[in-house]
């Protein structure tokens, strides 16, 4: 048994396809494919249900997995001791961060780390939370950029910073003679919303008092992105709710449509997640570190904020 079989095994399990799985470890199908017979030899079990598709683990196989994962996760922890002793800042790191924070956070973090650090090939993936928590136990990240509290016990959660929602009001409704909003002040009949999957969505109904649209609206619009939201708002009458971040890319003109909500403001917390038993910690704690570098002092403390659960 070798780890090379047991990476083979892993990604196997990750793809549920020998070809896709072999493409990934950068081997040809046969070779992989063998590897993970001789390892079912070795074993004297069968691993994977090679008569469906896409293939499954076996009842034994599952258990065998599991502890190939964890195997794995340990002896990369050499290479981390090594790196520690000499220093070094170096490798690749695989990050999943969700929309609603990637255009908004990351083109002022990436310029600035991938200068100071040349030895790091950074990978970047736009995923929804539901995806990222799953990558992250597969270990196909290493760790992701989202909004919390997840409350998942396999998982690690560091809170960066906490940032404030606002509402951007169109420039023909009623709210936009308040300086200050209530969240009773809100209309959801009026709310332009990311489509299912998002959690900012989640987060957008609790600040509504977890009051859905009724049938008042004409038809319902389904996005994944912020930037549409705000377009549909200009063009279309309504109120969207953005984050805090997000307000910096606006015109003068649309600044001046902002509302911000009453203390204690509605709030996300952000947060650099990880698995339980994650590697590359001082890569992960150096990119932490730039971003903080850049994040405003005021997103940095939660005082006079409430933070806003991502399940309805």
């Amino acid at each position: 048994m070798t780890l090379v079989q047991l990476e083979y095994l892993v990604a196997l399990d990750t793809y549920r396809n020998f070809v896709l799985a072999a493409e990934k470890c950068f081997v040809t199908q046969p070779t992989l494919s063998m590897q993970i017979q001789k390892l079912e030899e070795h074993l004297g079990v069968k691993l994977f249900d090679r008569s469906k598709q896409p293939v499954v683990p076996t009842e034994i196989g599952i258990d065998i997995i599991e502890q190939a994962r964890t195997i794995l996760k340990e002896s990369g922890k050499l290479d981390e001791i090594v790196a520690d002793l000499k220093d070094e800042i170096g490798g690749e790191l695989k990050l999943g961060i969700i929309p609603t924070i990637a255009p908004y956070l990351l083109p002022r973090v990436i310029l600035n780390f991938m200068n100071k650090y040349p030895g790091v090939q950074l990978m970047i993936w736009e995923f929804t939370t539901e995806q990222i928590i799953q990558q992250l136990k597969s270990g196909q990240l290493d760790c992701g950029i989202l909004s919390t509290p997840i409350d998942d016990r396999s998982l690690n959660e560091r809170p960066l910073f906490y940032e404030s929602f606002v509402a951007y009001v169109s420039s023909s409704n009623a709210l936009l003679k308040k300086k200050q909003l209530k969240a009773a002040d809100i209309n959801p009949e009026e709310v332009w919303l990311l489509n299912e999957g998002h959690c900012m969505r989640n987060q957008v109904l609790n600040i509504c008092q977890r009051k859905k649209a009724g049938p008042g609206k004409q038809f319902e619009y389904n996005t994944g992105s912020l930037e549409t939201l705000k377009r549909m708002v200009d063009l279309n009458n309504g109120i969207t709710i953005l984050p805090e971040l997000a307000v910096s890319d606006l015109s003068p003109s649309q600044t001046q449509r902002v509302r911000h909500f009453k203390s204690p403001e509605p709030t996300r917390e952000i947060s650099i997640v990880t698995h339980r038993n994650f590697l590359k910690r001082n890569l992960i704690a150096t990119l932490e570190k730039e971003i903080l570098a850049i994040v405003p002092k005021s997103l940095k403390s939660k005082k006079k904020k409430e933070v806003m659960e991502i399940y309805t």
